[in-house]
């Protein structure tokens, strides 16, 4: 059974900086690229950022694009996501998900599976 658990969502001030975790379990990690996805309230959810299955290669949403980092360790079975300079616009559900692939994929339903999300919500 395929799990994909985040943690490290918060309450912070704009400015501020979280980091996000999701631990993967049931599945062969490395094979597996990795995204970040996030949903507001009222809204859909939308592409954030992703890494390639060996980590080499990543991609990133233009909204996020030089304030977040995507990073793995496949040793781990963990994905992060690195969010600095956070702004109120950031706020949402953030929700990791995995896709049976090496490339880099920014559309939601080319993914297998996906995490609970965690929520991370940041104060003007």
């Amino acid at each position: 059974q395929v799990q994909l658990v985040e943690s490290g969502g918060g309450l912070v001030q704009a400015g501020d900086s979280l980091r996000l975790s999701c631990a993967a379990s049931g599945l062969t990690f490395s094979s597996y690229a990795m995204g970040w996805f996030r949903q507001a309230p009222g809204k859909e959810r939308e592409f954030v950022a992703v890494i390639t299955s060996s980590g080499i290669a990543t991609n990133y949403a233009d909204s996020v694009r030089g304030r977040f980092t995507i990073s793995r360790d496949n040793a781990k079975n963990t994905v992060y996501l690195q969010m600095n300079s956070l702004k109120p616009e950031d706020t949402a559900v953030y929700y990791c998900a995995a896709r049976r692939s090496s490339g880099l994929q920014s559309r939601a339903p080319e993914y297998n599976y996906w995490g609970q999300g965690t929520q991370v919500t940041v104060s003007s």
